[in-house]
């Protein structure tokens, strides 16, 4: 999954559709987020990928992240959650090599 712009209380409603969508129409367990493309996350933001992490959690999976930007890594770090995110410096490769399933 990848996002871009901005993860704040204006878009994170939107990202948290997105996620209930995901969960509910696929039995995904893996989801990595390339974060490359978002120049800001708040607090909003941050809860919506806790939440998703949760979920998935639920379901015996997990939530990563991918090249955070430096602000958005900042924000993980200063608040403790690059410890509950395995957080990548870049997209993991075997994903981008990786067939489609269909």
């Amino acid at each position: 999954m990848t996002i871009v712009g901005e993860i704040d209380l204006y878009t994170a409603p939107g990202l948290q559709s997105e996620f209930t969508r995901l969960l509910q129409e696929s039995p995904t367990t893996y989801v990595v987020i390339d974060m490359s493309g978002v120049e800001f996350c708040d607090s909003t933001g941050m809860n919506v990928l806790l939440s998703a992490l949760k979920r998935l959690k639920e379901r015996g999976g997990t939530l990563e992240l991918a090249a955070p930007r430096p602000a958005v890594r900042k924000i993980l770090q200063v608040t403790g959650l690059d410890s509950v995110f395995t957080v990548h410096e870049a997209v993991p490769g075997k994903l981008l090599t990786a067939e489609p399933k269909g």
